[in-house]
């Protein structure tokens, strides 16, 4: 913020900017700090040194920029600039742009442009049949040939149910009939969808494993209600850099918020984690529960631990959840964190899954004291 401040300052009292070593994306921050504070002249300059000097970083980040901007009152040259370029995008690049799992749009925007570039691409849909009323069987049997490949890419169970009524029902047409039946009834029945793809899980920055078990890891967390809702894994701790040891993840790993923790051991490809949904520190009273010589735990009903082979281990995952929900997290001074009393613990640079406490399941059982070679701690939103 200090150096959007300064950089509008700087403008106002001298007339100059100097744009030339700051990052691309810094530039388009300070674009929306001038929006927001209504410096039209500042705007305009921006938006053209961007489009001039910045257009790879723009066609790179091409989603990015264009869902912030179009929700920008003053920034009409960006917001054409991204409307063109919709329209005429190659298809092998607009495929390639909707795999994305980060792909940051809501999934009713990216059907919205989808059906537009769709119009453009095909003959006579265009500028000369504007109209979807006038629009007969032989435009839709043409618009669905144009996307055939591109509906499947879509995440129909991120889409409300109003939004589906008004804007995707309409192209009922143009949607092959077993994902159309599976959309009506996920809406109707809550069935869960077999042949739809779940939804898009967002930025996920780990060292430790690959996106792919991430998705399972959600899978994991929202049992019943997986298909619709998107995740955000936001990291608070690594070891690597904030240092391996009980302090560093207390410090780190407050509050009350789902958490998810990743270990990866030295000498061995293995991979242990936990998800609590309450956290791990920091917790609040209500759900306290205090035992025998003040041994102190705290209530979760959903909290799991797990274990992986190596970094895309799909095949031998296990998991073990929590059964005794009264002693889900254990509060001891001595662990960075720890699951039902040794289920599954961090002691310093080391960590241990015994669970001779059996309060979690006893799918994960080690006499083995591991030694952290990396920490990872994600914050999980639904978004």
């Amino acid at each position: 913020m200090y150096l959007y401040n300064y950089s509008i300052l700087r403008y106002i009292y001298t007339g100059e900017l100097n744009l030339e070593e700051q990052l691309s994306e810094d530039i388009f921050r300070l674009l929306i700090a001038s929006d927001e504070l209504l410096f039209e002249e500042l705007i305009s300059f921006l938006q053209e040194y961007i489009l001039e000097q910045r257009q790879n970083w723009v066609d790179k980040e091409f989603f990015l920029v264009f869902y912030t901007v179009r929700k920008l009152a003053n920034c009409e040259l960006l917001q054409n600039y991204c409307f063109k370029t919709i329209s005429n995008f190659d298809r092998d690049i607009y495929h390639d742009l909707l795999k994305r799992e980060e792909l940051l749009i809501k999934e009713i925007v990216a059907w919205n442009y989808l059906i537009i570039w769709g119009i453009e691409q095909t003959s006579g849909l265009g500028s000369l049949n504007c109209d979807r009323n006038k629009r007969n069987n032989e435009d839709y049997e043409a618009l669905k040939e144009t996307l055939h490949e591109f509906i499947p890419l879509i995440r129909f169970t991120n889409i409300t149910f109003d939004d589906f009524n008004n804007k995707v029902r309409p192209y009922k047409n143009i949607i092959p009939n077993q994902i159309y039946e599976e959309i009506e009834e996920f809406y109707n029945k809550g069935t869960t969808p077999k042949i739809i793809l779940p939804p898009r899980m967002g930025k996920f920055d780990s060292k430790i494993i690959k996106p792919k078990l991430a998705k399972i890891i959600i899978e994991w967390i929202n049992i019943e209600d997986f298909w619709i809702s998107r995740y955000n894994f936001i990291p608070i701790y690594r070891g690597s850099i904030d240092g391996i040891s009980n302090k560093s993840f207390i410090n780190k790993c407050k509050g009350q918020v789902g958490s998810l923790v990743l270990i990866k051991v030295n000498y061995s490809n293995k991979i242990f984690g936990g998800y609590s949904s309450i956290g791990f520190n920091s917790i609040e009273n209500s759900l306290l529960r205090i035992y025998e010589d003040n041994h102190r735990f705290y209530h979760s009903s959903n909290n799991f631990i797990f274990s992986l082979e190596n970094d895309e281990d799909t095949q031998n995952m296990k998991i073990s959840r929590v059964i005794n929900y009264d002693k889900a997290i254990y509060d001891h001074p001595h662990n960075g964190f720890n699951f039902g009393y040794n289920a599954f613990f961090m002691t310093e640079n080391h960590c241990i899954i015994n669970n001779y406490s059996c309060n979690y399941e006893n799918n994960i059982r080690t006499d083995t004291i591991y030694s952290i070679e990396e920490i990872e701690t994600f914050i999980i939103t639904e978004l």
